[in-house]
């Protein structure tokens, strides 16, 4: 494995970091700024925004510009947005930096997988995207707890100071490790892409996407001040919660990308329905410490189960578009992660509490769970997903169906009806 793709997994913790810490500095955030936790927990949603817009909207600015530029320019914005952050004299110039961190973290995304994939051979693109993505979950496990030590103990703003430095560490691998990668001989045909976005099985997995990651990040991201408000936890306990959430992510993830290939719809099901239980449980024994701890633990893991699965669904039913598929799954992850702090900040808004948040994410893994079963009912109906075959050199083998395209050829295209069929690991890797 090339060391630059592990530059990029270094990338990708200083991203995922970001992208997940405030959900430990909320109430330090409120107390300096002087606005409510349920406003503080609307940065969260301001990234996630970001996110939505960024990940389509720069997969396509991007698709013929030089990769190696486009990464350098994309990382050191991140960084910026960082500074810009940790010197924050206000909400709104905080909440601004958040949404342009947002987009240059879509826009690292799309094309850092295009440039892992492009440097390793095609039997070795499932793991060099799992390096990635290993960056996030270590982000998950040590970034996000240590954002929250750095908050209790040095100030919200020092968590900043620290992803900006991180960034700048993966800036200097980016510049002196990533090689020129050429672009392809054929351009990407915008056209046959946007097709995708005809079919119902596409909207469906969207709107799955955005319901299971948005149930779980509705109470998640007000999970530092049920603990310390519900449970009665010391602050102190924060980081380490979240900790145990990151190392059940982590374990979720890892078992999820395993049974996912051959059972699908199975894990999505099994899944949801866990959150959901987790959920439910979380809202009854809010005042439990011990209960609450175990949870946060359980609910990592059955979100994190679940999303290899979520990956997997849209590739499979997008996946000869790989320019949008994936910046259409990451965009709907986000969206999830956008309407669950806004249905949580809106709940305790409305005087129901903290614990009220695990009730409404509850309620929308509920949705989503009925989402899933029109999809699996329609795809058991003799109504396959109907899609332009014909893939372009970039595409994994997952993409691409049965044919595979040479390094630098693009495949034939023609009309097909290609059945549905499960996904290898490395589509099957979550983008979260």
């Amino acid at each position: 494995m090339p060391m630059a793709v592990y530059i990029l997994g270094l990338s990708v913790f200083a991203l995922g970091t970001s992208e997940f810490m405030l959900s430990g500095l909320l109430p330090p955030i409120a107390d300096d700024m002087d606005v409510s936790i349920p406003k503080a927990g609307l940065l969260i949603s301001a990234f996630a925004i970001g996110m939505v817009v960024g990940a389509p909207l720069l997969a396509v600015a991007t698709l013929r510009l030089p990769r190696r530029t486009t990464l350098i320019a994309l990382i050191s914005v991140f960084g910026l947005g960082q500074v810009a952050g940790a010197l924050a004299p206000t909400y709104e110039v905080l909440f601004v930096s958040r949404v342009v961190s947002a987009l240059a973290c879509a826009g690292f995304w799309a094309v850092g997988a295009a440039v892992a994939i492009a440097m390793v051979p095609v039997n070795s693109r499932a793991r060099a995207m799992a390096v990635m993505i290993g960056g996030l979950s270590i982000a998950n496990v040590l970034g996000v707890p240590l954002g929250a030590f750095l908050g209790e103990s040095f100030g919200w703003r020092s968590a900043f100071w620290a992803v900006g430095a991180a960034s700048a560490v993966a800036l200097v691998g980016v510049v002196t490790r990533i090689p020129r990668i050429p672009l392809p001989d054929e351009k990407p045909q915008l056209k046959r892409e946007v097709a995708i976005y005809k079919d119902r099985q596409v909207w469906l997995s969207i709107v799955i996407t955005a319901l299971a990651a948005g149930g779980v990040f509705c109470a998640f991201s007000y999970l530092a001040p049920l603990l310390t408000d519900v449970a009665g936890l010391s602050s102190g306990w924060v980081p380490w919660v979240l900790a145990l959430f990151g190392a059940g992510a982590l374990i979720g993830t890892t078992i999820g990308g395993r049974v996912a290939d051959a059972h699908l719809f199975g894990v999505l099901l099994s899944g949801i329905s866990a959150s959901t239980v987790f959920l439910v449980a979380l809202a009854l024994f809010a005042s439990n410490q011990v209960a609450v701890i175990v949870l946060a633990f359980l609910l990592g893991l059955s979100a994190f189960y679940t999303a290899p699965a979520l990956n997997a669904r849209m590739f499979n039913v997008a996946g000869v578009a790989p320019t949008l598929a994936g910046a259409t799954t990451t965009a709907a992850f986000n969206l999830g992660n956008t309407s669950g702090p806004w249905l949580g900040g809106a709940v305790i808004d409305a005087d129901f509490g903290f614990r009220a948040t695990a009730w409404a994410g509850a309620a929308m893994l509920v949705l989503g769970l009925a989402a899933v079963t029109v999809s699996l009912r329609l795809r058991g109906g003799g109504t396959p997903s109907r899609r332009i075959a014909g893939t372009p050199a970039h595409a994994g083998p997952e993409q691409s169906g049965s044919q595979h395209a040479e390094p630098g050829r693009g495949a034939p295209s023609a009309r097909a009806v290609i059945p549905e069929q499960g996904a290898p690991s490395g589509a099957a890797a979550p983008r979260r």
